[in-house]
């Protein structure tokens, strides 16, 4: 696992998706162009992911787990009704960078062939000789960035309020 992390994070995504795409072929496993932009954004996030969630449960005291004990609660209920909740207040803010990175590295899918927005953009600006489509594309992230940041703010509002 500690290697799986380390190298996930210690290369960057557009590697992974060239990797994926146009290396792994190379001894035999193919995906279609979507399918390997997919599967080297999953293979990359979750170990973004899994470090969120392990520093999410290091934060827990280890007296919520002994009172838990002393209550006689199984090791099912200290995770279902004390730790796991604390976790998630915990992890909801760096859940939330993530979403926007993944948002943001999205438009990292080009490299293989795939259509996307900065695509679009460079198409457009390369035809039209002019800036306009790159801020037009800006905006467009901007836009969906803002959505989400609006409702990763509701969500951790839920959690900040909940007890």
């Amino acid at each position: 696992m500690k290697f799986y992390v380390w190298l996930m994070r210690g290369t960057p995504l557009l590697l992974q998706l060239i990797f994926v795409f146009y290396g792994l072929p190379i001894i035999g496993v193919i995906f279609q162009r979507y399918d390997a932009a997919l599967f080297a954004f999953i293979l990359n996030y979750t170990a973004y992911f899994s470090e969120i969630f392990r520093g999410g449960f290091q934060a827990i005291p280890k007296g919520q787990y002994e009172s838990a004990r002393v209550l006689r609660l199984t090791r099912g209920q200290t995770l279902r009704r004390i730790v796991i909740p604390q976790v998630v207040k915990i992890v909801v803010p760096s859940i939330g960078n993530e979403v926007i990175n993944l948002i943001k590295d999205s438009s990292l899918v080009y490299v293989i062939g795939l259509g996307d927005l900065l695509r679009a953009g460079n198409i457009a600006t390369a035809r039209d000789v002019t800036l306009l489509p790159l801020v037009l594309v800006g905006v467009i992230y901007l836009l969906m960035t803002a959505v989400a940041t609006f409702i990763l703010r509701k969500v951790e509002q839920h959690y900040r309020t909940w007890r």
